[in-house]
């Protein structure tokens, strides 16, 4: 079962609006105060560097600061809603875009006032995402020329660099840094990449300016895992984890996957930690696009880690070596330690490539590997080392590539 859930008081200043199944039209996001006119867009830019939003697209980078590196370049400029999920368990983003496009056409329009933007994008690779941002902009085209790019579904699709890569005609794959996209983006442009969650909050601080605080402080989270419900949560930041698992059929967790595939894996005391930022990166983890993968009883850590490196390794852009062999290296490793085959040295190149890896490719899919590999071997020892020399159950079938067990449907 998938569910769209509001834990914010009463559902009041949140993005989860809509009646389930439809999309919101013009009049209905006009109704909510939608599209207000435009008064004093510098006001917006300090309003939202003083409640401390962050991008909503995994690294959690403050918006501010990107918002102010375009309008700080030489123009012309671009702004891009970024909308393409490459998590396999987060559904947040299209969701908004299937049945809220009005709200991140609206944080589009306000991110170009900000910036000082002539043309903006959307760039996604879901089909009835795609038609309803189409419908929206029929309905109500904002003064600023809005293009809709549409890419194919890949997990490296949506970094920066490889949207901005593909909206110049190439193919959606990361580029070396610098210059990042803010420096040289679309046709050559300073361009400002915005996740469309980010977006659609800066939208909802302009039209609801009293509930500015509350809007910038929630996340929709995706909650989901084998044996229980799944569920598209918007919750306030410092949320209990137990509370999310409690809420998809998860009680009995023993242990969680964050951020998607990049967060890693934490098991005793999961259910204490609080979501946000500041506070799972402190923990050794991390948000990232705010999917959680619950891990019951019955599963096991080590089958995750090994669908979940397999996966990433069939996902990487085959552009950095370091990427290649970091990714199959660590694949295999831990392949060999589900079905039995692992030795004390097998475990030692997994720490040592836990620690050499990250920050070595041009995108995060190699960090996110390495993670995966160093919190199954800090937070599941004694698992681990129950693998030598046997095989588990649970592992027998462990190496999809396709993502699917992490896979959520879009409620």
């Amino acid at each position: 079962m998938t569910g769209v859930i509001s834990l914010l008081p009463e559902g009041r200043h949140g993005l989860l609006v809509p009646p389930l199944g439809r999309s919101e039209d013009l009049d209905s996001y006009l109704a909510v105060g939608g599209y207000a006119p435009l008064v004093a867009p510098q006001r917006l830019l300090d309003r939202i560097a003083a409640l401390g939003l962050r991008g909503r697209g995994g690294a959690g980078f403050p918006a501010a600061v990107k918002l102010r590196a375009v309008r700080a370049a030489p123009g012309p400029r671009v702004v891009v809603a970024n909308g393409e999920e490459g998590e396999p368990g987060s559904v947040k983003d299209r969701w908004l875009l299937r049945h809220r496009p009005h709200v991140v056409l609206d944080g589009l329009r306000l991110a170009a006032a900000m910036t000082g933007a002539e043309r903006g994008f959307v760039y996604l690779s879901d089909a009835p995402a795609e038609r309803a941002v189409r419908r929206a902009l029929a309905e109500c085209a904002p003064e600023l020329r809005i293009d809709v790019v549409r890419t194919e579904h890949t997990y490296v699709a949506g970094e920066e660099s490889a949207v901005v890569r593909r909206i110049n005609g190439g193919p959606a794959l990361p580029t070396a840094k610098p210059p990042r996209p803010f420096e040289s983006g679309v046709g050559g442009a300073p361009t400002l990449v915005a996740n469309v969650e980010t977006l659609a909050r800066v939208a909802a601080m302009y039209s609801r300016p009293d509930a500015a605080d509350p809007v910038a402080g929630s996340h929709l989270v995706t909650v989901s895992g084998p044996g229980g419900g799944a569920a598209l949560v918007e919750v306030p930041a410092g949320t209990h984890l137990k509370v999310l698992a409690d809420l998809s059929g998860h009680g009995r967790a023993d242990a969680v996957l964050l951020g998607g595939l990049f967060g890693g894996l934490y098991g005793e005391g999961w259910a204490d930690l609080p979501l946000g930022h500041d506070s799972l990166n402190a923990v050794g983890g991390a948000l990232g696009c705010g999917a959680l993968h619950f891990l019951g009883p019955e599963d096991c850590p080590v089958a995750v880690a090994v669908e979940a490196a397999a996966y990433l390794g069939a996902q990487s852009a085959r552009q950095c070596g370091v990427c290649v062999s970091g990714t199959g290296a660590l694949a295999r490793a831990l392949s060999a330690v589900a079905h039995g085959e692992a030795g004390y040295d097998t475990v030692e190149k997994l720490h040592r490539w836990s620690r050499q890896l990250p920050g070595r490719g041009a995108c995060g899919l190699l960090d996110a590997a390495a993670r995966i590999g160093a919190t199954l071997l800090d937070r599941f020892p004694d698992q681990v080392d129950a693998h030598r020399g046997s095989g588990c159950p649970a592992c027998s079938d462990a190496a999809s590539e396709d993502g699917r067990r992490f896979a959520v449907p879009v409620p």
